[in-house]
């Protein structure tokens, strides 16, 4: 492992504690998931990575689209021209 991955896992790792209000229908899922010795914390750490992870992957496409959509113009020109070339069967 480089130093740049042995830092990033040593102080990716670290944790801050923090106060999270929720409702106690939502507290009651919780527990009903993670079990009588279950892990809150974890549960919702993931939860949110993983909604994290789902917002830039949203961003990522919209851009995407942006991306294509400003192009589709052009794009569908070409398409066209490249159709014109074919030979009907």
């Amino acid at each position: 492992m480089g130093p740049k991955a042995y830092f990033c896992s040593i102080f990716g790792s670290m944790k801050t504690k923090t106060s999270v209000t929720l409702s106690s229908a939502i507290l009651d899922e919780l527990d009903q998931l993670v079990g009588k010795n279950g892990n809150r914390s974890k549960l919702v750490e993931l939860a949110v990575q993983e909604y994290l992870h789902k917002l830039k992957c949203a961003q990522h496409y919209r851009r995407e689209l942006d991306l294509l959509n400003g192009h589709a113009a052009k794009l569908n020109n070409e398409a066209k021209d490249v159709l014109s070339y074919q030979v009907k069967l």
